[in-house]
């Protein structure tokens, strides 16, 4: 089911990419809260846009392992610039391809799939986080249009100069006010009329991603922009969700190898009482404990990933890949900072941000809490049958 070899060869043609187009502005990225557009063009000629698409789309066609890889080697070298593809590949490609009618593919896959368009998903608002079902976004039809009002927040991918698509998860059905029925997902292009957005989120971390607020204030988009069927948009964004979870698992993975390599490196190099700082027991110790969780968080999420490349059910092991990585890359980037001492702690050195940006991965598509949440239902309701 997985050949871990063969990914090794693949993650280091991958590496030599990263560090030529990406690591070398991972510093400017963070300061400049902003990822540059040539950065943005060199991935999209890559094909990195499009790892997940399908071939007859313009994508790559990637499996789900080779897409962790991707997600994994961009975010040891920026945390910015891999969650973006996290989001791209997972909550927008994948959701389209499965849920989409004929004609929303043709549009928009390419599209996706090039890097022409970006992808956000709008699920969170300000009373709807991890209670998806308190959404209060609506939509109504009117005609042959739906008119879409409400607010989204801590929206990912919305690039102020590039122009993004909101996968807008609404309330569609009136006589349910709450829960998680009538709930629809719409799709809304970049120039739909009421189509706004408000404040750039002012984050602690991943400072190169924009993540916004999204007004709707009589957003008008075509009848066909439905994704999927009516009144069963929960369902979509949970399936999407699972599949972001692995690739959030590897955005926490790239991060905390980033660390760890850090880490090793300056064991070996820092002198201190005349020897190597690698050669005291306590360093040692940290480093053997940093490797060995990265390696575990490695492969739950790759084995969450050839799962869902072999059809069966990821659920479980997808929340699992996403909390344990998302946990060993905060612990791995904190033990890290240790080990360089006052370095650690210095701007000028990329742990501080590799630390910043790691704890997103504990709260975006869905909090740690959430997902134990997850694992301890599925797995109490395989003992119950």
């Amino acid at each position: 089911m997985l050949d871990y070899i063969e990914y090794e060869d693949f993650r280091a043609e991958v590496r030599a990419k990263v560090d030529e187009i990406v690591a070398p502005h991972a510093a400017a990225v963070d300061a400049d809260d902003h990822i540059p557009n040539d950065v943005m063009k060199a991935v999209g000629e890559l094909g990195w846009f499009g790892a997940t698409a399908p071939v007859e789309y313009g994508g790559l066609g990637w499996d789900t392992v080779r897409y962790a890889v991707l997600v994994e080697e961009v975010s040891r070298a920026s945390g910015s610039v891999g969650v973006l593809l996290a989001v791209q590949g997972s909550l927008i490609t994948y959701p389209l391809q499965k849920y989409g009618t004929e004609e929303q593919i043709n549009e928009y896959m390419p599209k996706f799939a090039s890097g022409e368009l970006l992808g956000s998903f709008g699920l969170t608002e300000p009373g709807a986080g991890s209670d998806a079902g308190n959404t209060k976004t609506t939509a109504v039809l009117d005609g042959d249009e739906w008119v879409i009002n409400g607010q989204k927040c801590f929206i990912t991918n919305t690039k102020r100069d590039w122009p993004c698509v909101c996968f807008a998860t609404v309330r569609t059905d009136p006589e349910k006010s709450k829960g998680v029925r009538g709930v629809s997902s719409i799709i809304v292009p970049p120039d739909a009329p009421g189509f706004n957005y408000g404040r750039k989120e002012n984050k602690m971390g991943l400072r190169g991603s924009d993540t916004s607020e999204i007004f709707f204030e009589n957003c008008r988009v075509p009848k066909q922009n439905l994704l999927g069927e009516l009144n069963e948009g929960f369902k979509l964004f949970m399936v999407a969700l699972d599949a972001g979870r692995i690739s959030i698992g590897a955005m926490a993975l790239g991060l905390g190898q980033a660390a760890l390599d850090l880490a090793v490196k300056h064991a070996e190099t820092r002198v201190q009482f005349g020897k190597p700082i690698g050669t005291k027991q306590a360093i040692q110790w940290k480093i053997a404990e940093m490797a060995t969780k990265i390696r575990a968080a490695r492969f739950l999420v790759y084995s969450a990933g050839a799962l869902k490349d072999a059809d069966l059910p990821y659920t479980t092991e997808a929340a699992m890949a996403k909390y344990y990585a998302a946990q060993v890359g905060r612990e791995v980037a904190y033990d890290a900072i240790q080990v360089h001492g006052g370095l650690g702690y210095d701007k000028s050195y990329p742990l501080e941000r590799i630390y910043r940006d790691v704890k997103l991965d504990e709260i975006g598509e869905g909090t740690s809490e959430i997902q134990k949440i997850v694992i301890s239902r599925n797995i109490l309701q395989l003992k119950k049958k």
